[in-house]
């Protein structure tokens, strides 16, 4: 792989995550019953961000959760014939406002196994995404209601999202396979 682009670096990142939070306010007239959901495994971390971003302006300290969505995909054939059956602890959801948070999206497929995730717990008062970075090329019918920054990539590029709680830095780059 070769790299094509550096897209965010870490204070660009940090910019964003803390615009992200901000429009989550704004859209939802303030932070009340909402529940943070990482998508596994950099959603997470980067929810744990907006959260305290969230509470640095509102003073509101809000849940955060993870969702494993493995058991969600529509493509568990494909990775196994006897895929491995793993039990998650149940979130709850009931009538709280849920916002899934992921590094990318791309097909919407990640994004349609946790929406399925978190309905298969109870009955949300409403789902809204938060992504990093939108990349196109969904498959789905599914768009993200806050977007760190658009990337038009070709199917041939590879966005690679690193973040310190996994990775050794805080960046966004576009590789070219």
């Amino acid at each position: 792989m070769k790299l094509k682009a550096l897209i965010l670096d870490e204070k660009a990142m940090n910019r964003t995550l803390t615009r992200i939070s901000h429009e989550i306010i704004e859209k939802n007239k303030g932070a009340e019953d909402i529940v943070l959901v990482g998508i596994k495994r950099r959603g997470y971390p980067l929810a744990r961000r907006i959260s305290e971003n969230i509470y640095k302006i509102e003073k509101l300290k809000l849940r955060v959760e993870s969702v494993d969505i493995s058991l969600y995909r529509d493509d568990l054939s494909r990775l196994s014939d006897q895929p491995a059956l793993k039990k998650s602890h149940p979130i709850d959801v009931e009538d709280k406002k849920i916002i899934l948070v992921d590094d990318v999206i791309y097909t919407g497929r990640t994004a349609r196994a946790a929406i399925d995730a978190i309905i298969h717990s109870g009955r949300p008062k409403l789902i809204q995404l938060a992504v990093l970075i939108d990349r196109g090329h969904r498959e789905l019918p599914i768009r993200a209601d806050y977007v760190g920054k658009n990337i038009p990539t070709s199917r041939d590029e590879i966005v690679s999202v690193e973040i310190s709680e996994i990775d050794e830095c805080n960046s966004v780059k576009i590789y070219e396979v």
